[in-house]
């Protein structure tokens, strides 16, 4: 199922929140340098108008960050290092193939 009224081909939610209770979150990582990486990443090929690259809230996957979620396929990555966003960005933003091994399946335990 295709949705053409999406404004862009793909769009990516990098995590940046900073819990301030003491807890695992994903922006005390390094959630602005994986914005920034992506950003640069869509900028160095000229996609802006068609892939978008945004720092967001929590995304409620604490406990697998930092993490990522791309649209329009629902798409969540845990663990996310900056050595990733590069093999992120080719295969699934520029190819369509998501990255197996970085894929949060909500039936594991960590």
């Amino acid at each position: 199922m295709t949705n053409n009224n999406l404004k862009f081909k793909k769009h990516i939610f990098i995590c940046i929140n900073k819990r301030t209770n003491g807890n695992k979150s994903c922006g005390e990582a390094h959630g602005m340098a994986l914005v920034d990486a992506f950003k640069t990443l869509i900028n160095s090929k000229k996609i802006n108008a068609e892939v978008r690259a945004q720092k967001a809230g929590c995304l409620d996957v604490c406990e697998f960050g930092p993490s990522i979620v791309v649209y329009p396929e629902g798409i969540f990555y845990k663990q996310i290092g900056i050595e990733d966003v590069q093999e992120i960005f080719e295969s699934h933003i520029c190819n369509n193939q998501p990255v197996e091994r970085l894929k949060i399946s909500f039936n594991e335990k960590l």
